[in-house]
């Protein structure tokens, strides 16, 4: 009888073990319905970019946290992002270069004249692009002491709107436009334009670009 027992242990264990292995219980899940008001129906627009470029070693760059403030930093990433995704190394298909998406006419007048090795220095694209910026803030300095403060087109006119504007359109098209109380306005190929660039960079601290150049150059 032992005998028996002992060879039918094992055999009532595996019986055990297997029946369990088919009754496993699935867990319930509940299914919950998005409200209406939480649903995003059409393209939600993007201002900021989700990390900030830093140089590290002169041309290696990193990624860490962007400050998402209203301060020259978080203007010209926010600018940055818009041109081209804060990527230094770009170039669109109209020819554009960099992070900061800058016209070999411009560079010229910077004094950069090999675009290869402009598109390659991250720490030269942020010279030209404070460079220009003090550059179009002297073409613009009345324009700037006159506006700012407006309202021309129902845009709110600030600084950071004039600056971002005139790297978009040109400072000539900036004039046109404010003296003509936003009659006069032009888009860029990809269809921005500059009450858009107006109002989309209105309100940042600019006043990091403390001095306006007629003619700067970086090299």
């Amino acid at each position: 009888m032992r005998k028996w027992i002992s060879k039918l242990i094992p055999l009532i264990m595996v019986f055990i073990l297997t029946s369990f292995s088919y009754n496993i219980i699935e867990p319930f899940v509940t299914i919950v319905e998005l409200p209406e008001t939480l649903k995003i129906k059409e393209p939600t627009e993007v201002l900021y970019p989700k990390c900030e470029t830093v140089i590290v070693n002169d041309f290696i760059p990193a990624v860490t946290p962007v400050f998402l403030g209203e301060s020259y930093m978080g203007f010209k990433e926010a600018l940055a992002f818009k041109e081209s995704q804060g990527n230094y190394f770009v170039t669109n298909t109209m020819g554009y270069l960099g992070k900061y998406q800058f016209g070999v006419e411009t560079l010229q007048l910077m004094g950069v004249t090999n675009v290869a090795s402009f598109l390659n220095n991250p720490i030269l694209q942020e010279k030209v692009f404070y460079a220009n910026l003090s550059r179009n803030k002297w073409i613009l300095r009345k324009d700037i002491r006159k506006y700012v403060g407006r309202k021309i087109a129902g845009l709110d006119i600030t600084e950071s709107g004039i600056l971002a504007a005139a790297h978009l359109a040109g400072p000539g098209n900036v004039k046109k436009f404010l003296r003509s109380r936003g009659n006069h306005s032009v888009k860029d190929a990809y269809g921005s334009s500059i009450s858009y660039y107006m109002k989309i960079f209105a309100g940042y601290d600019v006043s990091a670009v403390v001095k306006a150049e007629k003619n700067p150059r970086v090299l």
